[in-house]
């Protein structure tokens, strides 16, 4: 429902002119976005090739190709809250301005890598630039559109997420058929130039016009308990270890480190981050349910990639394909969410999604090496389906429980929850199926000569890499990696689904329910307003 410029006027502080260019203002946040989202998972294609010697690629160990993955993620999840809460005080635009020139920096400099450091350096720098990119995005959106039409711009915002997620392979299999491994990162720099212009011409400025005294303890605290528990996560992922001493440290150290911040937070006359916003348990559980949807997602792209590629032998780009029904569905159901929130209410239609991501993910404990292509596309479209039917709701009640003024600090707590949650999922999850695989291929690898058989054991991809050196000698040893690789996935495919389904407990128990017929424009009812009240009069 729209409504008439002068009556919108005299309800909102946005001016008429930014509001006559709003939809544009999102495409170009949507470019923005698209861009830092798809790099998270576009390198995961090029491993290989950049593995491989000089001239072809750089050589790298497999250590240097796991942290050249993992500053990026490292270095984005730990400054995700600071640049949220400096986007807030010293204008968002000027804050995305900033991150999308330096996303673009690190992007060229990494393509020009001429060692692994380097590679691992500069990725790092991208990683810091797109901190500064993803909660900005969400905070220009929440100020240049009205309250009502939020929910479908948010929605539009969530669908794009899902969508680079799952063309970053798409992408990368494209640039490897033709150019260099360096192209997966030089095609960032036209993108970034584009939107920079773009930002400029089109994107207005917006903060917190009473930001109060700054919290330096508060923000130094989230970043170091950030960093040390994202990167207690990873290595325990990549170690498929979660109680070595490293990991432990790290991931406690981290908790610890977090727990004192909320702990100073709640003690501050200038906190910040309001922790008491979490009081509110249908906030506190939207945050858990994007937390848990991105475990979902991130842990089924993983996951998937090697059933695609190791077991049934499809080309990175033929892979990548295959996911497009998640990104069709997310781009087509995301931001028509709201139409079911506003007769459904909240509670019902996220309960519904989460339900549907946890029987996408049970699918795959019914997968074998010859189950359908058109099963597999299904699958995945159900699965977009119920992300899209979760993140667009779940986003929504974050950003709404908030005042406007503080839309970077809300997009800072959605962004860091998803963050944190994905990288979980493929930590956990590829743990899980590391160890199960491990402890079935052991029995088949007497054929493997003595030396080579720790390291056949690793993965299926080292597995397949010892039975093709082996030549015709390893063609059993293929049938039993692919068995092992299978059974492997079955148990994790089941852990996962459990996850998912205490995430539609948590959305059952606590978000809003249906919203009352007098509800506010946009369909937002009682419930709605008891997410909402958590933000009111701060």
């Amino acid at each position: 429902m729209s409504i008439p410029s002068g009556a919108r006027a005299a309800e909102s502080q946005i001016p008429e002119a930014v509001h006559r260019r709003r939809w544009a203002i999102l495409v170009v946040l949507m470019f923005s976005l698209l861009i830092v989202v798809l790099d998270n998972s576009i390198l995961n294609v090029a491993v290989k090739t950049i593995a491989s010697p000089a001239p072809t690629g750089l050589g790298a160990t497999q250590s240097q190709l796991e942290w050249a993955i993992n500053a990026y993620t490292l270095v984005f999840a730990g400054l995700l809250f600071t640049a949220g809460l400096l986007g807030d005080r010293i204008g968002r635009k000027k804050v995305l301005l900033f991150g999308i020139l330096l996303f673009g920096t690190g992007s060229a400099l990494a393509a020009m890598s001429g060692s692994p450091a380097q590679l691992i350096t500069w990725r790092a720098l991208m990683g810091f630039g797109a901190a500064f990119v993803m909660p900005a995005t969400l905070a220009v959106l929440m100020n240049v559109f009205e309250r009502e039409e939020q929910p479908r711009a948010i929605g539009i915002w969530a669908g794009s997420v899902g969508v680079a997620i799952a063309i970053g392979p798409i992408t990368g299999g494209l640039l490897l058929q033709h150019f260099w491994w360096g192209s997966i990162f030089l095609v960032n720099v036209p993108v970034v130039i584009v939107a920079l212009t773009a930002m400029v011409l089109l994107v207005p400025d917006s903060r917190d016009p009473n930001p109060g005294r700054t919290d330096p303890l508060g923000v130094l605290l989230s970043i170091v308990g950030l960093v040390l528990l994202v990167y207690g996560i990873i290595r325990g992922g990549q170690l498929a270890d979660f109680t070595d001493p490293v990991v432990l440290l790290s991931s406690i150290g981290g908790l610890l480190v977090l727990a004192g911040f909320v702990w100073h937070e709640k003690r501050s006359s200038h906190p910040a981050l309001d922790v008491t916003y979490f009081r509110e348990p249908s906030f506190a559980a939207a945050v858990a349910a994007i937390a848990l949807v991105f475990f979902a997602l991130m842990g089924v792209t993983f996951f998937s990639a090697f059933y695609m590629q190791s077991v049934r032998g499809w080309s990175a780009l033929q892979a990548g394909l295959m996911l497009l029904p998640l990104a069709a569905s997310q781009m087509i159901f995301a931001p028509r969410a709201r139409l079911l929130v506003d007769r459904f209410g909240a509670r019902a239609t996220c309960t519904v999604g989460m339900l549907l991501v946890a029987a996408g993910l049970a699918s795959f404990a019914l997968f074998d090496d010859t189950t359908p292509v058109w099963v597999l596309c299904l699958l995945f479209f159900i699965q977009g389906t119920g992300m899209a039917h979760v993140m667009t709701p779940v986003t929504v009640a974050v950003m709404q429980a908030l005042p406007r003024e503080k839309a970077g600090s809300g997009s800072a707590v959605n962004n860091t929850f998803r963050q944190v949650g994905g990288a979980l999922g493929v930590a956990v999850l590829g743990s899980v199926l590391s160890t199960v695989y491990r402890g079935d291929i052991e029995g088949h690898l007497g054929a493997v000569p003595a030396g080579a058989r720790q390291a056949a054991g690793e993965s299926i991809e080292a597995t397949l890499g010892i039975a093709e050196k082996m030549g015709p000698a390893g063609a059993p040893l293929v049938a039993s990696a692919n068995d092992a690789f299978l059974k492997a996935m079955h148990v994790t495919a089941v852990g996962s689904a459990t996850i998912a389904l205490v995430g539609a407990l948590v959305v059952a128990l606590f978000l809003p329910g249906r919203p009352a017929a007098e509800g506010t424009p946009g369909g937002s009812g009682e419930g709605d307003r008891s997410v909402r009240a958590a933000g009111a009069g701060r």
